[in-house]
């Protein structure tokens, strides 16, 4: 795992680089950064089909302390995740067939989770950014092709006041 990036303004992007070996470790992760999360957060997962966007997520779910099994809802677009203790519910949204932008989603009512609920949204790019000025992207790089590596390299940005503040370095350690 690699050391955060360098010191940053209130208005920068905040981003560390994460080198992941397994799938467990990708769990991991998630449990990891689920302690740094809040209601209100919107986190969005980039990354090639079968990166590790949902066993991210999983993590995610583990660390938050949810109900339910979270697995990718592609077919059913959205599921959430009520919390089974005092924390805030996940709401995991696939937007990988949705082509239009936030107007497609409005649907969701992910603005009106928002505020009370995690927001996760793998394949969000281009569609749900006008949510919230404050959010993390987390982009995850795999080798493509054929190929048995499970190395994955994950990159963490804060964006937004938010996140100026939060200390993503201790997501490397």
């Amino acid at each position: 795992m690699e050391a955060p990036a360098a010191p940053h303004s209130p208005a920068d992007p905040v981003s560390v680089e994460i080198t992941v070996n397994s799938p467990e470790q990708m769990r991991e992760l998630g449990r990891h950064l689920a302690k740094l999360l809040r209601a209100g957060d919107l986190v969005m997962l980039s990354g090639e089909l079968g990166a590790g966007k949902t066993t991210l997520t999983r993590g995610l779910g583990e660390g938050l302390g949810v109900r339910g099994a979270v697995t990718s809802p592609t077919f059913v677009i959205a599921r959430v995740h009520p919390s089974l203790g005092d924390g805030p519910p996940l709401v995991h949204v696939d937007a990988y067939r949705l082509s239009g932008g936030l107007d497609e989603m409005e649907d969701l009512d992910l603005d009106v989770s928002l505020p009370d609920s995690v927001i996760v949204v793998e394949w969000g790019e281009g569609k749900v950014e006008e949510l919230t000025d404050e959010r993390l992207q987390v982009l995850i790089h795999r080798a493509v092709g054929d190929t048995t590596d499970e190395v994955r390299h994950v990159t963490v940005t804060g964006i937004g006041d938010r996140w100026a503040a939060v200390d993503l370095g201790v997501l490397t350690a």
